[in-house]
């Protein structure tokens, strides 16, 4: 099942990797993806178009804003 999301904005991690931070529109929640994985990235649970835990990651403010 898909659920519509509206992006709030992108992140580049210190690894390399490029996440994309967007709100569910139905359940109001957070969510971040991973867009694009750095080359030299050596996390395991960084791995494109799959969600982060939201425990271990913090985004306290948001790169680029989508209009």
């Amino acid at each position: 099942m898909m659920s519509l999301v509206r992006l709030l904005g992108f992140k580049n991690l210190s690894c390399g990797c490029v996440t994309g931070h967007y709100r569910e529109l139905g359940t109001n929640r957070e969510i971040t993806y991973v867009e694009e994985k750095g080359t030299a990235c050596d996390h395991q649970e960084h791995r494109r178009n799959h969600t982060l835990a939201t425990a271990r990651f913090r985004m306290p403010a948001v790169t680029a804003k989508a209009s």
